[in-house]
């Protein structure tokens, strides 16, 4: 009986510990949308790297330097936009995470990556775990993979922003869908 007991305790907190570890983000790391080019780059994948190439996401970094940016910065009391917290926090993925958090390939210059979306890629860019998701062996989530909602997107496109105009997720999301096509 008391064995019994000691099996159930300790299975409970593995799971239990197994699920925390699940939700510590801060254990992935951010490795740059050039990982996630190497299987997602081809039409057989959903070619969401050249989506995401082609967006106004990969050039978000780039935008800030532009004279608008600069003009909209003034206005607001800020001397560099690519430097400014305000901008940088919905300009480049991962700003403000601590710095253990970026890969050796993580870069600014990205904008707003893969990884604003999807989270940090570290423990599913390797293939053998992307197919273990596919296969319904592990969950997502417990390797840090996330799918984007409305939420994540407001997060960024919202009143905050100087430039908003409005979001409608349905219409925003059909501009960068990259869906992997039925086979």
């Amino acid at each position: 009986m008391r064995r019994n007991i000691l099996f159930v305790v300790t299975t409970l907190a593995l799971l239990f510990a197994g699920t925390l570890m699940a939700q510590d983000k801060s254990s992935f790391t951010y490795e740059g949308s050039a990982s996630c080019k190497k299987c997602h780059f081809t039409k057989k994948s959903g070619a969401a790297y050249k989506v995401w190439q082609g967006s106004k996401h990969a050039s978000a970094y780039e935008v800030l330097a532009s004279e608008e940016a600069k003009k909209i910065a003034a206005d607001k009391g800020i001397e560099d936009p690519q430097k400014a917290d305000a901008c940088l926090k919905c300009h480049v993925t991962a700003h403000g995470v601590d710095a253990k958090m970026l890969g050796a390939k993580y870069s600014v210059d990205e904008g707003v990556g893969c990884e604003s979306c999807h989270g940090a890629g570290s423990a599913y860019s390797d293939k053998k775990v992307k197919e273990d998701i596919v296969a319904g062996k592990i969950k997502r989530a417990s390797v840090g993979l996330i799918i984007p909602t409305e939420e994540n997107c407001k997060k960024c496109h919202n009143e905050e922003s100087p430039t908003f105009k409005g979001f409608d997720f349905k219409e925003y999301a059909a501009k960068i869908a990259h869906p992997r096509p039925k086979e």
